[in-house]
């Protein structure tokens, strides 16, 4: 049998309709766009609750399995690496708050970096600072709560009251973190504290999935029948860490316990065939969870799923 290429492709006429729509298209001014990622946030339908993700910021960071996988062997990374289509060299980061319009509330998921990559995203959303009513934090890495103040110190969700876990406060405030200090504790008085199977509001609920840091929280969301998880930093990377549960991530506190927890709570998105927005996965940070039940999983990005 004669091999497909390319070249014999359209030779055959195949590439026709293709190399004439191209010509529209191509130039300097394409493959620029091709390189920027414009989308700073995406929406959808979730039962009654709007539901967003933004895109507050995205960089390369090289050498991941400083990382990523510091458990494994060089070459079992770079076997992995290269079954994903993904260099072992190099990553892509990306920080993803979530932002749910609930009717009578408009619920933040955490603040990312800086009010100024943060805000506007949201105002992409359709939503200003001011609209803001609940900042959930998920855990206090300064990736997520960088952006409740501005550059002056003043908060940047004038009008919102804060909720977070009690665990997590208690251990970041016994710490004397500098970012804690600046960003958390001048809000406090503003807080609610919960536990796990407590309340945010109507239809969102907090459960305990603790590890990355000691009271690390996600939180369901519920209305009309569906449901989704936001999924925090449960995992970091969709292959290096979601796929391989037991796989050692830096940024983890406790790292048993963040492996146990990953394998939980993947195991339930899994079952229940829940969708879940993930921080640091790869924009819209939207998708699914396959187990492939050899111990590891497979993220499954949403495509039409949640436009229906």
């Amino acid at each position: 049998m004669k091999r497909m290429t390319r070249r014999n492709a359209i030779r055959a006429g195949v590439g026709l309709p293709l190399a004439g729509t191209l010509g529209a298209f191509s130039g300097p001014a394409m493959a620029e766009g091709m390189m920027r990622e414009n989308a700073k946030k995406r929406g959808f339908n979730l039962g009654d609750f709007e539901v967003s993700t933004l895109l507050v910021g995205t960089r390369t960071v090289e050498e991941p399995q400083g990382t990523f996988g510091m458990n494994v062997s060089p070459e079992e990374f770079a076997a992995v690496s290269e079954a994903n289509f993904i260099p072992s060299d190099k990553t892509q980061f990306f920080f993803t708050p979530t932002v749910v319009n609930t009717g009578n509330d408009i619920v933040l998921f955490d603040t990312g970096l800086a009010a100024d990559g943060t805000l506007p995203a949201l105002q992409e959303a359709g939503y200003s600072a001011d609209d803001v009513t609940v900042v959930v934090l998920t855990h206090m890495h300064g990736d997520h709560i960088g952006g409740l103040t501005d550059a002056s110190g003043a908060p940047t969700f004038a009008n919102a009251r804060y909720v977070t876990g009690q665990a997590e406060f208690d251990h970041w405030a016994a710490q004397g973190n500098d970012t804690f200090e600046a960003k958390v504790r001048p809000l406090a008085e503003n807080m609610s504290f919960i536990g796990d199977s407590d309340s945010v509001v109507p239809g969102i609920t907090g459960m305990a999935a603790p590890g990355h840091t000691p009271g690390h929280m996600v939180y369901m969301l519920e209305s009309g029948d569906k449901q989704l998880l936001i999924f925090a930093d449960t995992a970091n990377h969709y292959v290096w860490s979601l796929a391989h549960p037991e796989w050692e991530v830096r940024f983890d506190f406790e790292k048993a316990q963040a492996a146990q927890t990953r394998k939980t709570v993947l195991g339930m998105l899994a079952a229940d065939r829940v969708p879940f927005i993930g921080y640091h996965m790869p924009f819209p940070a939207v998708g699914y969870v396959e187990n492939r039940g050899d111990g590891t999983f497979r993220y499954v990005p949403t495509s039409y799923q949640m436009m229906l």
